[in-house]
């Protein structure tokens, strides 16, 4: 009895990675088991790059706050332990927002914990 491959869904497999793949440099483009290698490394960057991502943003925050409440004479320790004491509700991601965008609402907060 002849030997059974399934040759559809292995050449489906081999083509789903290969266009993910495209477009890349040479043989990492083209050549099956070096654009597999690229596929998978490319998926552990974007898990790993998905967790730096928050890391990121958060100190993008924090300087943009350290920022703002320095023009009120205040530094950024000092403007989070009163907005935490006085039980603001707001998180850094907002914070940073009002302080960017509506520099009057951040006064307001500011003034508010004085």
């Amino acid at each position: 009895m002849p030997r059974s491959v399934n040759s559809v869904a292995s050449r489906a497999r081999r083509k789903k990675i290969l266009k993910q793949t495209k477009g890349n440099f040479l043989a990492r483009g083209n050549v099956w088991t070096i654009a597999k290698h690229t596929y998978e490394k490319g998926l552990t960057y974007a898990y790993r790059d998905r967790k730096n991502k928050k890391r990121s943003f958060r100190s993008l925050w924090i300087q943009r706050i350290n920022a703002a409440a320095r023009m009120h004479g205040m530094s950024y320790s000092q403007f989070m332990g009163k907005v935490n004491k006085s039980n603001i509700g707001l998180n850094r991601k907002v914070l940073a927002d009002l302080a960017m965008n509506n520099p009057k609402a951040f006064e307001a907060v500011i003034e508010s914990i004085k």
